[in-house]
């Protein structure tokens, strides 16, 4: 196991200390679940748009007869699922089970719609999984969710593209701009890869892997830095290639940019590990043209990756069977059926936040569209190198919202990067004032 999968839990102890004030409001764990029987099963409600859901509930409920699953299928979180979520919690009528991406998390803890599971995850559990993935659902010392998978960033490319036009892949993100210039001068009206204005998430991974890091505590106030020299650096390398038009600038899975991959007019992919099968998805017909490599690095000798989203699953504050649904979600991510099942049987390339389950992905998956590339192999290893001092804040949604606006007029040409970063600054800091929150400024 990486060093940096490794990390210290000391690394999230001042937040897990500014968070106890939030944490306080959240639910406990149910203290008396009902673990059904064969001939009247207890029945848990799950919520997630994730692929191969539907093939994993089928999985259990097939292999399970004192609990079983009920599930529904909601928009993905960035189309209207937290809202819903959000809407269902407050009218109490949320399922027991719900899928959270690891930056939403604590939006959810500090809103109090998340029951606390520590009671269920015991040290041999936690043993399982990745420590990167317990710390990033353990807020203010108790565990809030189960890791489903961890998504470290890389870079998907048209290998026919390069191999036709001999343009050096791209190990640093100067190679990076050298080959977006060499793809554009190749075919003038192809790009490297796409700058996504309406995913936040995409330049804040790309921030995180420069070292980044926008979200730390200490003991009783969060310090907020979204403008700190690492960000400023991706802000203006980005600013850079969008004023030379050497990406495209596309909304992330729109019309615009799936046909853009369709006509070979976009020939990269700055994706998460999960955006493998999506890919294969979209451009079935370019099979065996496409394949990854690590996302390029500031310094040659020292490789960095980011996450892009990452999914947990989290007990409703509603929900009367905590025990049924915590033994629901870790049999999604511990055990090999479940893998089998939402990875054999659909789209899905998530690397798997447990490494005993990497095997069974990596067997499951299949990677004929990339050639037969050992993709869970890249995975794994581009996962070692993500960066381990990155903290989600307890505001994702001002500080998204934020700078999702801003990203719009970024593309548009009315402003920049280093400008949005510092609107999503001000903002952050605003939102957490008001929800009276002490945050201290940087120095």
């Amino acid at each position: 196991m990486s060093r940096s999968w490794s990390r210290p839990i000391h690394a999230l102890v001042g937040a897990a200390t500014a968070l106890a004030v939030l944490t306080a409001c959240g639910g406990s764990a149910d203290d008396s679940p009902a673990h059904g029987t064969a001939e009247h099963p207890v029945t848990v409600s799950f919520w997630a748009w994730t692929k191969g859901s539907q093939e994993v509930v089928d999985s259990f409920n097939a292999t399970h007869d004192t609990i079983k699953v009920k599930f529904e299928e909601i928009p993905s979180g960035g189309l209207g699922g937290y809202p819903k979520i959000a809407n269902a919690v407050k009218a109490g009528i949320a399922p027991d089970l719900l899928s959270i991406e690891y930056p939403q998390l604590s939006a959810f803890v500090s809103q109090g719609s998340l029951q606390d599971i520590s009671s269920y995850l015991t040290d041999d559990i936690k043993k399982k999984f990745l420590p990167q993935t317990i710390e990033m659902t353990t807020l203010g010392g108790k565990n809030w969710a189960v890791p489903f998978d961890a998504a470290p960033q890389v870079f998907y490319y048209r290998k026919d593209f390069f191999t036709e036009h001999h343009i050096a892949l791209p190990k640093t993100w100067d190679d990076f701009r050298t080959a977006a210039a060499d793809v554009k001068k190749a075919a003038p009206k192809t790009r490297i890869a796409t700058f996504f204005p309406d995913d936040p998430t995409f330049f804040q991974a790309l921030a995180w892997q420069a070292g980044a890091q926008w979200f730390s505590a200490g003991k009783d106030a969060w310090k907020v830095d979204t403008t700190d020299p690492a960000s400023k650096r991706t802000a203006e390398y980005w600013q850079g290639l969008i004023d030379d038009k050497l990406v495209s600038t596309a909304s992330s899975f729109s019309p615009e940019w799936t046909s853009s991959l369709k006509q070979g007019t976009t020939v990269g992919y700055l994706g998460a590990s999960w955006s493998a099968g999506v890919l294969a998805g979209i451009v079935p017909e370019e099979k065996g043209k496409w394949a990854a490599v690590p996302l390029p690095s500031w310094e040659a000798d020292k490789p960095a990756s980011g996450m892009v989203g990452g999914s947990t699953f989290a007990v409703s504050k509603n929900s009367k069977k905590a025990a049924a649904a915590v033994e629901f979600a870790l049999w999604m991510s511990t055990h090999q059926d479940a893998i089998n099942a939402r990875i054999g049987a659909s789209t899905s390339s998530a690397l798997p936040a447990s490494p005993a389950m990497v095997p069974i992905a990596r067997k499951a998956f299949d990677t004929s569209f990339y050639g037969g590339q050992d993709l869970y192999g890249l995975f794994t290893k581009v996962g070692a190198s993500i960066g381990p001092d990155w903290v989600w804040g307890p505001s994702p949604g001002a500080t998204n919202s934020a700078l999702g606006d801003e990203l719009g007029e970024v593309v548009g040409g009315s402003s920049t990067l280093p400008h949005a970063i510092k609107t999503a600054h001000d903002a952050t800091v605003a939102d957490l004032k008001k929800r009276g929150l002490k945050v201290e400024e940087p120095s």
